[in-house]
């Protein structure tokens, strides 16, 4: 069995290098590649039944033959990474510091990482910045094979921003992001001073439905429920069957790529094409993430933990920047439930990944919640 990542490279080390062996491992895999029949016949024509056979095709032949690993790693290794070394779950972060600035904390999401934010980094060089590796997640500190729920993801990364020298700080997050973020301010008070949010967490109806829902709340929850139905077999699987999955995907590179890559196509505002959203290696570079971390399982806790949300409504500002083509968006007054809004704007285009595929509108929200906490 091959290691991921290099046996020199500490286990806290501020960036996680993977090795010559894992690197050969995954072309001998892709080589052995084997296209599996699929439904066909007028039964299922014009039916959409995931990502297409082509697709899946020609990202193992680029993954096989062309893309660099290598370089991506050159790339990814030269941002400012730090590590924790006191916390009693360790916490592996992009922190770019800027000594007296206002502090921005970046919470990703599913199936991504703190290459979520790429785009974004290079225009926020007047803020300091924390782009943690959630727990269990791509590039993160190694926890004995541990996975958090959102709770103690939460509590890890407040421990993680007090060694870091943080007090107070603004969150900006998106997808189980900002689960982690609710958690963070709900239980950390004191340290947000404002919020830049995405999304609200699907959890909030799918766990309960208040008793007092007007019209556009009951429409917006029965359409989470169709979505649900109609597009969350994923979520319903991580959730119930997370161990049978992961051996699947964790053992299968392409399987991985085409459970992953779906997502990028139909989570984000790419008429259905890839190529929209994403090329080729930078898909490529988002699941390489996971295969090398050997974290796809350890990424489901999110879904699968028992996780109440137990705590009252977080009084922190917020500020919400909704997206046509996120997943199912909630409309104000339900998110006034659980949040303290004090801006809110939705946008012409975009989708889940709205900080890589409009970042100048995802930076809207981050400049805007940093003038609340001002």
């Amino acid at each position: 069995m091959t290691t991921p990542y290099d046996a020199t490279t500490s286990p806290i080390a501020p960036f996680p290098r993977v090795s010559d062996e894992a690197i050969d491992d995954l072309r001998q895999r892709l080589q052995r590649f084997r296209q599996v029949p699929t439904v066909r016949g007028s039964a299922f024509d014009g039916a959409d039944l995931g990502v297409s056979p082509e697709l899946v095709a020609r990202l193992v032949e680029r993954w096989r033959d062309g893309f660099d690993w290598r370089a991506e790693e050159e790339r990814l290794a030269a941002l400012p990474w730090r590590a924790t070394t006191e916390a009693a779950v360790p916490v592996r972060a992009i922190v770019a510091e800027v000594p007296g600035a206002p502090v921005v904390l970046l919470l990703h999401g599913w199936p991504d990482s703190v290459l979520r934010f790429e785009r974004i980094l290079p225009e926020l060089s007047d803020v300091t910045v924390v782009a943690p590796a959630i727990p269990g997640y791509p590039f993160a500190a190694p926890t004995d094979g541990e996975a958090l729920p959102p709770t103690g993801a939460a509590d890890a990364i407040a421990a993680a921003m007090a060694e870091f020298g943080f007090e107070r700080y603004v969150i900006s997050a998106g997808d189980v992001g900002c689960n982690v973020g609710e958690a963070l301010a709900a239980r950390h008070p004191d340290a947000v001073a404002a919020l830049h949010l995405t999304d609200v967490s699907q959890q909030h109806f799918l766990n309960g439905v208040p008793g007092d829902l007007d019209e556009e709340e009951r429409a917006y929850v029965d359409y989470g429920m169709r979505w649900q139905a109609a597009e969350g077999a994923y979520s319903h699987e991580q959730s119930t069957r997370p161990l049978t999955l992961g051996v699947g995907l964790g053992d299968s590179p392409a399987g991985l790529a085409a459970w992953i890559v779906e997502k990028l196509v139909r989570w984000t505002d790419s008429d259905g094409e890839l190529e929209n959203a994403f090329t080729l290696d930078e898909a490529l570079t988002w699941v390489s993430a996971y295969w090398f971390s050997g974290c796809i399982g350890t990424s489901f806790a999110p879904y699968s933990a028992d996780d109440p949300q137990s705590w009252p409504r977080v009084e922190a500002p917020t500020v919400f920047t909704v997206f046509p083509r996120d997943l199912v968006n909630a409309p104000r007054r339900f998110a006034e439930r659980f949040f303290a809004i004090a801006d809110w704007r939705t946008f012409e285009q975009g989708g889940h990944f709205a900080a890589w595929e409009r970042p100048d509108d995802y930076l809207w929200g981050v400049r805007r919640a940093l003038e609340l906490a001002r």
